[in-house]
């Protein structure tokens, strides 16, 4: 039987039985890492743009991230599962690394609190409310506008079959 250590480095399985490395994860976990590195740059690089100043005032520019990745999640997500033959790599490159960085909810909590604690309680109550309400409305959106381009590129294969 293989030792504990034996299992970590050499992938076996503590019965002995040598497991297959998968390469596709190692394809998997390097595009989450690269769209979550382009993700994370954009987001810095808006809230250094436009910072919210100062404390207790509005977090337009936080607020305006998450909803926008609310809504390209559901549009891309409408798009790669059931439009584009897109590679396997796509949804973890896009959806988990890339939108998984640049949307923030641990920011969101922390400028809700902020401006709570900063005596602008209703600005707190307001924020927290568009947060929620608006992640939920324009995710609605993204798969309103998601299902009406798949349909629009279903009617579209099918004319141009209908020619052929």
């Amino acid at each position: 039987m293989a030792s504990a250590d034996e299992v970590g480095s050499l992938g076996a399985s503590p019965f002995g039985v040598r497991r297959r490395r998968r390469p596709r994860r190692r394809v998997t976990y390097a595009a989450i890492a690269v769209g979550g590195a382009a993700g994370g740059l954009l987001r810095y690089e808006l809230v250094s743009a436009f910072p919210t100043q100062p404390p207790g005032s509005f977090p337009w520019t936080t607020l305006g991230i998450n909803l926008g990745g609310a809504f390209v999640l559901a549009v891309l997500l409408i798009l790669v599962l059931e439009v584009l033959p897109a590679p396997p790599w796509v949804r973890p490159l896009l959806g988990t690394g890339f939108l998984g960085a640049f949307t923030t909810w641990s920011t969101f909590m922390v400028e809700a609190v902020t401006t709570w604690r900063a005596g602008a309680e209703a600005t707190a109550l307001a924020y927290a409310a568009a947060a929620v309400l608006g992640g939920l409305a324009a995710a609605a959106a993204g798969l309103i506008l998601g299902r009406a381009a798949a349909s629009a590129a279903a009617a579209a294969r099918s004319s141009r079959a209908g020619r052929e």
